[in-house]
Order: C-alpha cells, then structure tokens, then sequence
C-alpha cells in the first residue's frame, strides 16, 4: 500500500503542524523533506486551502536572502514580466522541462560515478562538484548554446502564432491597425537631388 501524502497544517500564529510526526516543524525542516524527494502537502488549518506553492516560495526566497542567490534581478524581472503573457503558461512549462532535463543529466552523471567508483568513493561523493570546476566554463557554453537555440525556437514560435492570430481575423476591421499588404507603397525618387 502506497504511503500517504505527508499533510502539514498552517495555523494562523504561522506555525506548521506535521500531522505525521504530530509535531511542529520550521521552514529548515520542510526544505529537508523537499531535499529529500518526500510528497508533501501544506494546508491552511482553518480553510483546508492548499498552501504548499506560497511554502515552497518562502523558501526559496530565503534561500535566495542567503548570501548566493541563483536567480539575477535580470532573470527575475523578466520572469515578471510573464506574468499576464500570453506566453504564461509556455514559459512555466519550459523552465520546468529545463530544470528536469538538467536533473536527469546530473543523475546520469552521479550514476555513471558509482558505476566506476563504487558507492563510497570520496572522488564518486564529490564527483559533480569536480565536473564543474574542470568543465565548468565548457558546461557554461554549452547551456549558453542551449540557452540561445532555445530563445531562438521561442522567438519563431511566437512570430508564428502572431502571424496565425493575424490570419485567423483577417475578417475583423481593428481600429488603426493596416495590414502591410495594404500600406501604400512609398514614392520612389527619381534619382536627382
């Protein structure tokens, strides 16, 4: 029988109950059971409302107040400005199919290590950390690579859908807007000066 999904309580002095363990807990303790692959579930004691997404945040802006931050305030304004896009949903979805591929190669990665150097091996625990020093710089360029080929698929598919939501009304008359097959031509010169 598969176990249950851990259930923490919010009560509104702020604190977190694990009904599991039939304790309070802090943030430090839900990063743990996020670090360790544990379902889990936050909810407002109260009204039942799920909280584990307004959790996980807090956390992460923690971990982001802590001195070495992941995110620049570039990346993060441009992220802002998602919000209300149309684009919304692709982009949450992108990052997240990101952040997964790159997962699975650093535990392909880990895996290879035990493979050649066994489980207990100092050189397989500390493997990825090496990876990145020496090949850091080659994984940078690589993803940079990666990165820009991405943006560029991006930049396409969106031309496309605004060149197929143009199509799509072509009927409509919109205030102000004139097609470009319908600009008038510019006068051409005749050349004199």
């Amino acid at each position: 029988m598969p176990e249950q999904q851990r259930l923490i309580k919010k009560y509104p002095n702020r604190r977190l109950y694990d009904t599991r363990t039939s304790s309070y807990i802090t943030l430090a303790d839900v990063k743990d059971l996020v670090l360790n692959h544990e379902h889990f579930q936050v909810v407002d004691a109260k009204t039942g409302e799920d909280l584990t997404r307004s959790i996980l945040l807090q956390i992460i802006l923690e971990e982001e107040a802590g001195g070495a931050p992941m995110f620049t305030s570039d990346l993060l304004a441009h992220m802002i400005r998602f919000y209300g896009n149309a684009m919304q949903g692709m982009m949450g979805k992108y990052l997240e199919s990101n952040i997964k591929a790159f997962t699975e190669m650093q535990v392909k990665l880990q895996d290879q290590a035990r493979a050649i150097y066994g489980e207990n091996s100092p050189v397989g625990q500390d493997l990825w950390a090496q990876f990145l020093n020496f090949q850091g710089p080659a994984l940078q360029s690589m993803m940079g690579a990666y990165v820009d080929q991405s943006k560029k698929m991006f930049e396409q598919m969106q031309t496309q859908l605004e060149s197929q939501t143009r199509n799509m009304f072509t009927g409509f008359q919109f205030p102000g807007y004139v097609r470009p097959e319908d600009e008038p031509a510019a006068p051409k010169g005749d050349g004199k000066k």
